[in-house]
C-alpha cells in the first residue's frame, strides 16, 4: 500500500497547489465553501454548537472515507476526484486568506487551525482514498482478465476478497481516529483560533 498511500499524498498536495494558484477554479471553489458556510451556520443555530460541531465534522469524514474507500471500485475515480478537490479547497482557504488583511497570518491558520486535527485526519483521509484507489485498481486488472483471459479469474477475485476483508479493522481504526479529530477541531482548534 505505500505506492497507493504515496501517491495518495502526492495528489492531495497536487490539490493544495491548485487550489491556492489558479483562478480557473475560483467559482466552484466558492461554491464549495458556501456549502460550508451553510454546514456552519446550522451548528451555530444549535444548542449545544460544539457538540453539533463534533457529530457533524465526524460523520461528514467518517462516511466520506468509508465510502471513498469502497467505491474505489468504480476504477478508482472517487477517491481520486475527493483527495485534489479537498486538496484544493484548502489550497483557496490559505490563499483567501493570504489575501485578506483582517485574516489571521496564513502559518498561524496553518498551525492553530489545521495542524492539531489535521495531523490526524488528513493522513486518515488519505489511507481511506489509497485503499479505494487500491480496489479501482483491482478492478481495473479483474476486467482485464475478463477481457483477455491472461490470468486465472479466481487469483484476481481471492485478492479482492483478501483485500476486502482487510478494508474492515482499518474502517474501525480510521473511524475512531476521525472520531478524535473531531473532537480536537469541535474543542481545541475552536479555542487556538480564537
Amino acid at each position: 500500500m505505500r505506492g497507493y498511500i504515496g501517491f495518495a499524498f502526492v495528489l492531495f498536495f497536487a490539490g493544495i497547489v491548485v487550489g491556492g494558484t489558479n483562478e480557473g477554479f475560483r467559482a466552484f471553489l466558492e461554491n464549495q465553501l458556501t456549502g460550508l458556510g451553510q454546514l456552519v451556520e446550522t451548528v451555530d443555530n444549535s444548542s449545544n454548537p460544539t457538540l453539533m460541531m463534533m457529530i457533524v465534522i465526524f460523520l461528514n469524514n467518517a462516511i466520506k472515507s468509508i465510502l471513498v474507500m469502497y467505491l474505489g471500485a468504480f476504477f478508482g475515480i472517487l477517491p481520486l476526484m475527493f483527495l485534489v478537490i479537498n486538496g484544493m479547497v484548502i489550497g483557496f482557504v490559505l490563499k483567501i486568506t493570504a489575501e485578506s488583511p483582517d485574516a489571521l497570518p496564513v502559518w498561524e491558520l496553518i498551525v492553530k487551525g489545521l495542524l492539531p486535527h489535521g495531523i490526524i485526519e488528513i493522513p486518515a483521509i488519505i489511507v481511506a482514498c489509497a485503499y479505494g484507489l487500491k480496489f479501482g485498481t483491482l478492478i481495473w486488472r479483474a476486467g482485464g482478465n475478463l477481457l483477455f483471459a491472461r490470468e486465472k479469474l479466481p487469483g484476481i477475485g481471492r485478492e479482492i476478497e483478501h483485500f476486502a476483508i482487510r478494508t474492515v479493522p482499518l474502517m474501525v481504526i480510521l473511524t475512531v481516529g476521525l472520531l478524535i479529530a473531531s473532537i480536537i477541531e469541535s474543542t481545541i482548534t475552536l479555542w487556538l483560533l480564537k
